[in-house]
């Protein structure tokens, strides 16, 4: 069945494993830069060390955030590590293009990554241009979703209607939230069909085929 997203003006989008697929193994290159920093942070070893920054995630929402928290970490000095990033496992997607730009009303992007991350992503893939503004981690304070402030900030900021935004996420527990907001919520990735979560509406595999289904309102 077309998913019935008529209702829908404003289109929000996580950006990691979300615009692409969690297949492409990008995200592990982060997660190792990640734990080696953590390593020189803290003096622990690998195992430890990825440990720490796994139980950071869960309890602050961000390794990030947990950093700056009980060890000082200046957050420039963290997202310096994945400006250099290669970029070459993530791959243009024509069809992802296609069913972005058949969406009609805004498109955002909601991410708990810097600015820089954010940029260098989407150019990347060829969809930089689709989006009108990019909601980054700066941009709410490092306050890293599933925090409520964080969808508070982004609804002030952008003037959004919840009862008509789509939030498009890989991360089920970010989607409780903007549930409660009202917003329409989309699990995305090979972990969806299995979600069971009362505040997931929809779930799909992939992005790009439940876009080119849904049934969106009437532009003229």
């Amino acid at each position: 069945m077309s998913p019935d997203l008529v209702h829908i003006d404003t289109w929000l989008f996580d950006l990691d494993n979300t615009l692409y697929p969690a297949e492409s193994g990008f995200m592990s290159q982060v997660e190792q830069r990640m734990t080696d920093f953590v390593m020189r942070v803290t003096g622990l070893a690998r195992e430890p060390a990825f440990a720490l920054q796994k139980q950071y995630l869960a309890e602050h929402g961000l390794t990030l955030r947990g950093l700056m928290e009980h060890h000082g970490v200046d957050p420039a000095d963290f997202h310096a590590l994945f400006h250099d990033l290669s970029l070459d496992a993530l791959a243009h997607d024509p069809h992802m293009l296609a069913a972005l730009e058949r969406l009609p009303g805004r498109r955002l992007i909601f991410t708990n990554a810097d600015a820089v991350h954010a940029e260098r992503v989407l150019s990347h893939l060829g969809l930089h241009h689709l989006f009108d503004d990019v909601f980054h981690i700066d941009s709410f304070g490092f306050r890293p979703k599933p925090d409520p402030a964080a969808f508070r900030q982004m609804i002030d900021d952008h003037g959004l209607n919840s009862v008509g935004t789509a939030f498009f996420e890989d991360s089920e527990r970010n989607l409780a939230p903007a549930a409660e907001l009202g917003m329409t919520t989309v699990l995305v990735g090979a972990h969806a069909p299995a979600s069971a979560a009362p505040f997931v509406q929809h779930r799909t595999e992939k992005l790009a085929p439940f876009l080119t289904r849904a049934r969106l309102r009437e532009t003229r």
